[in-house]
């Protein structure tokens, strides 16, 4: 099913609305729709859960979304970034650089933040573009393919895979974890699906998900082999590298952060572009200015991250009571930072809903807002995005959506499955 810009602002009863229901998630409509609800009924808005859970916040507006997560001390994220709640035995267990604040949350950071930097990115621009043309030319050769699977999960992962200094061989391992990960509310992709009776026994796992264990063991073996040695790559970076704050990185530390690295530097390149193709897919106009003047990429790329919106939440807890959006939250209560819902904010965006290359003023909250947690690739990920539509669009004289457009069923990673379509070469 494809949809197109005007579906998404259809009127929805503030009554129906309910971001906990994963199956609202699936469309590629629904969710919209209730994010502009929220946005003009109910701003922060308080969704109730199902046991085991006990309901959270749903922050949708802009300056509200910047507010939080700017503001670590009233804000935190060491009661976890997801909606699932969790005890302190997991905490203690299952923490990544994603659930600290502070001092630790800066020393960890800055473990690998150079790697990240404009300097060591822009070393890449070379094999970035090598890489482009190798994955495109094998993937537009083949006429009518699916565009997830030979392009953009094909290309981020052999990024990924340059990153950690693994075989190309290790990619497709790299993308099931992924999925199976990040995908622990789809049945398509999930071993255990979050929440079941199952999961209970991967309680103590990232993401409850028994694919984390192949996760640690594979980073493990790598741990040891450059342990000592004098790479760069972002494995040895992790093991011979003291932390700011003179506090090693526990066998722990360097499980959870392997894990993210090998989840967040996949998962969310892989659907931007994918959306991105899709959205140029439903505007053709927009492809052809592209076409036209390829000096509008860079400000494409922007637009592309605000359209896709690849994480649509990130979750906070409250360390006290406080006003919000005139609603009195406490101490202790989730509070669920809606970035997809930011992107689409008509105070800050001028007619939100259209998809525009040429957007000026484009101040998305993709990366997140002002937030100690700024995604460290956030360089990295605009410059595989733009060498990515640099090199796809003058290959292309014309490309067509040949099939459906499944989504992931969920609430935090806004994913399509496969992407269906079939290309004529210029």
């Amino acid at each position: 099913m494809t949809t197109t810009a005007t579906d998404a602002i259809e009127p929805m009863h503030l009554a129906d609305v309910d971001l906990a229901n994963l199956d609202h998630f699936t469309d590629g409509v629904t969710p919209w729709r209730m994010f502009h609800t929220l946005r003009h009924e109910d701003p922060v808005h308080w969704q109730p859960e199902e046991a085991p859970n006990s309901g959270f916040w749903s922050v949708t507006r802009h300056a509200d979304i910047a507010r939080v997560d700017r503001d670590a001390e009233t804000f935190t994220s060491t009661r976890f970034v997801n909606l699932e709640e969790v005890d302190e035995d997991q905490i203690k267990k299952r923490a990544s650089i994603l659930e600290l604040d502070g001092v630790r949350h800066r020393a960890l950071r800055s473990v690998i933040q150079r790697q990240f930097g404009a300097g060591v990115i822009n070393s890449y621009t070379d094999f970035l573009r090598g890489l482009t043309a190798k994955t495109l030319d094998a993937a537009l050769a083949k006429g009518t393919f699916d565009f997830v699977k030979e392009v953009s999960a094909d290309f981020p992962i052999n990024v990924l895979a340059r990153l950690l200094d693994v075989p190309p061989e290790d990619n497709q391992q790299l993308i099931d974890w992924g999925n199976r990960i990040i995908g622990n509310t789809d049945p398509d992709y999930a071993d255990v699906l979050l929440h079941s009776a199952e999961s209970e026994q991967y309680r103590d796992l990232p993401f409850r998900s028994p694919a984390s264990l192949e996760v640690f063991e594979y980073g493990r073996e790598l741990a040891r082999q450059r342990r000592g040695g004098e790479g760069t790559d972002l494995v040895s970076k992790l093991v011979n590298t003291t932390p700011r704050d003179g506090v090693p990185l526990s066998p722990q530390d360097f499980d959870n952060y392997f894990l993210l690295l090998v989840v967040a530097g996949n998962e969310t390149t892989r659907h931007t572009i994918t959306h991105s193709m899709l959205a140029l897919l439903q505007h053709p106009e927009q492809l052809a200015r592209l076409r036209d003047d390829p000096s509008l990429i860079p400000t494409a790329v922007e637009e592309f991250l605000r359209w896709a919106s690849p994480v649509y939440h990130f979750r906070r807890t409250a360390t006290r009571d406080v006003e919000l959006g005139g609603k009195r939250v406490r101490e202790g209560d989730k509070v669920v930072m809606w970035y997809a819902s930011g992107n689409r904010d008509e105070e800050v965006f001028g007619n939100p809903y259209d998809f525009d290359v040429a957007r000026q003023h484009n101040d998305h909250v993709t990366f997140g807002k002002g937030s100690p947690h700024l995604c460290l690739g956030n360089l990295l990920a605009r410059t595989e995005i733009r060498i990515m539509f640099e090199e796809l669009i003058p290959r292309l004289a014309d490309i067509r959506l040949a099939g459906e457009v499944p989504r992931v069923r969920s609430n935090f990673v806004n994913g399509i499955k496969k992407l269906p379509v079939e290309v004529t070469l210029a």
